[in-house]
């Protein structure tokens, strides 16, 4: 929590501090993912602009987890820069900021609300992962192979024929 009462800008400046932002384990699609070191450096700005307060935030992060493929272990690096501005007179609650309560501003759920909104659809170990083998389980990276001629599902039948006329 960063309070905002010890701040002092008038309309138009800015106050820049180096921070210490704790980065708690995210859960995503039942795997959880643990940010090495678990407290980041970081930039927080503040600036005064005529109608409320600008708030920024740099920093950056790595993140460890498994692979959804593979299960291996992946390692996500993010580097980041958000602003928020919460107007001190809102017309309607949706332009609040669910960071700012009674002058603290909460670095740690802002950071990491902006971290699951910037990490990639699929964590892999690697682009190219190919992840189990959905016969016997293999790690396929490890050890590519095949289970021999299998039998095509007799759906695709009338397409294979296509294919031998072309």
């Amino acid at each position: 929590m960063f309070d905002l009462r010890t701040v002092r800008v008038r309309s138009g400046e800015e106050h820049r501090e180096a921070v210490e932002v704790g980065i708690a384990p995210i859960e995503l699609g039942g795997e959880r993912y643990v940010a090495v070191p678990e407290e980041v450096p970081a930039e927080l700005t503040v600036t005064r602009a005529s109608t409320g307060l600008v708030f920024g935030l740099r920093f950056g992060v790595r993140l460890h987890g498994p692979c959804v493929r593979c299960l291996a272990d992946a390692v996500v690096e993010e580097r980041l820069a958000r602003r928020e501005y919460p107007p001190t007179s809102p017309a309607c609650e949706e332009l609040t900021t669910p960071y700012l309560a009674d002058g603290r501003l909460s670095l740690s759920a802002w950071a990491r609300a902006a971290l699951v909104l910037a990490l990639p659809a699929k964590i892999l170990c690697r682009a190219d992962c190919a992840g189990l083998c959905p016969v016997c389980g293999r790690d396929l990276n490890q050890e590519p192979h095949t289970h021999g001629e299998e039998e095509a599902d007799p759906r695709w039948a009338v397409l294979e024929e296509l294919k031998d006329r072309l």
